[in-house]
């Protein structure tokens, strides 16, 4: 496997599920809402804006956790509605966040791109499969 086939899974191990509890309002009333979890509100925007992608820009992340031009439309998407839920957030809870107007926007693009990664990781995988990759 190349250093950037490294990467960008490390990367995708990171975003994936992260954009798959954006996708899942029942998640994020059981874990989010419960202050002796790890995974916040917080996290998830620490984790699309700042530590392995970058929501407001993703293009630059083409490769690096983000494979297709299709995942960066909707990454940059998923970025703009989550900041206009912010918007909404004054004390930034992550109660207010799921209240917001637009939260079920948030959840309708999380699931598109939730399918498209899958989708696109399920193809490198079949293609590696494909080529004998992992056998001996």
């Amino acid at each position: 496997m190349s250093e950037s086939a490294r990467i960008l899974a490390n990367h995708r191990v990171h975003v994936l599920p992260v954009v798959l509890a954006l996708a899942n309002p029942p998640w994020q009333r059981n874990v989010w809402l419960d202050p002796s979890t790890f995974e916040n509100l917080d996290h998830v925007f620490h984790t699309l804006f700042d530590d392995f992608c970058d929501a407001d820009e993703p293009e630059r992340f083409l490769g690096v956790s983000l494979r297709t031009d299709e995942e960066v439309a909707l990454m940059r998407e998923l970025g703009a509605v989550l900041n206009a839920a912010a918007a909404e957030a004054p004390d930034d809870t992550d109660a207010q966040h799921l209240q917001a107007s637009v939260w079920p926007e948030v959840v309708a693009v999380a699931g598109r791109l939730a399918q498209v990664m899958v989708a696109n990781d399920l193809k490198e995988l079949t293609a590696l499969l494909d080529e004998g990759v992992g056998h001996a």
